[in-house]
């Protein structure tokens, strides 16, 4: 894996990958250009080459990239070709959202466990998972490997669960609280705040 790679790049990465399928999907061609996915994207095709550059070549002159060959390329460096078992924490109205949205597995994210502390919760079931007590959460991630984790606690509870999950071995985490937490620099968080998406938007109105 190259590690210098600026992240926004890497943010682009799965952007493309959706297009691709889409256009894979669509059945109506076998190759497509940097321009065909800026024009889809509102990207500039020098930009999407100049991205896929940091990983190799994967296109050729006057013909273009192969979809299905760069879908597998894409999903190769993302890592996307084997299965990512998740841990879910928070079994609110947003937990139960996320336990039930069906394209995590699609694309090869299997939450596999729910956890809560909120003793009116515990037992119930979502998508098929009954909801564990956070005291729980430790044991399970390091008796079943997992690296990743969904977050969508309380702020007030955010640093705390993220503490635990870090010292359990969890590596990758999904925030959906509204507080940044501090993590290791081995550590990724991902954040997704829809507040802030909407005080970003209102800029531009």
């Amino acid at each position: 894996m190259v590690t210098d790679i600026p992240d926004i790049v890497i943010g682009r990465l799965p952007i493309y990958l959706r297009t691709l399928y889409r256009m894979a999907e669509e059945g109506s061609k076998t190759n497509t250009s940097s321009h065909d996915l800026g024009e889809r994207l509102g990207i500039s095709s020098a930009q999407i080459r100049k991205d896929l550059s940091h990983f190799g070549e994967f296109g050729k002159q006057g013909t273009g990239y192969n979809i299905g060959y760069l879908i597998s390329q894409l999903e190769q460096i993302l890592k996307l070709q084997e299965e990512w078992p998740v841990v879910l924490i928070g079994a609110g109205y947003l937990g139960h959202a996320l336990a039930h949205y069906h394209r995590f597995q699609l694309h090869g994210f299997h939450i596999g466990w729910i956890f809560d502390d909120d003793p009116a919760k515990l037992g119930r079931v979502m998508n098929g998972l009954p909801v564990q007590h956070t005291d729980e959460l430790e044991a399970v991630i390091q008796r079943e490997g997992v690296r990743i984790a969904i977050l969508a606690v309380p702020a007030g509870a955010a640093q705390q669960i993220t503490d635990r999950l870090v010292a359990a071995g969890i590596r990758s985490i999904l925030n959906y609280a509204p507080i940044s937490v501090s993590v290791p620099a081995d550590v990724h968080v991902q954040y997704s705040d829809p507040v802030v998406q909407l005080q970003r938007m209102t800029y531009y109105l």
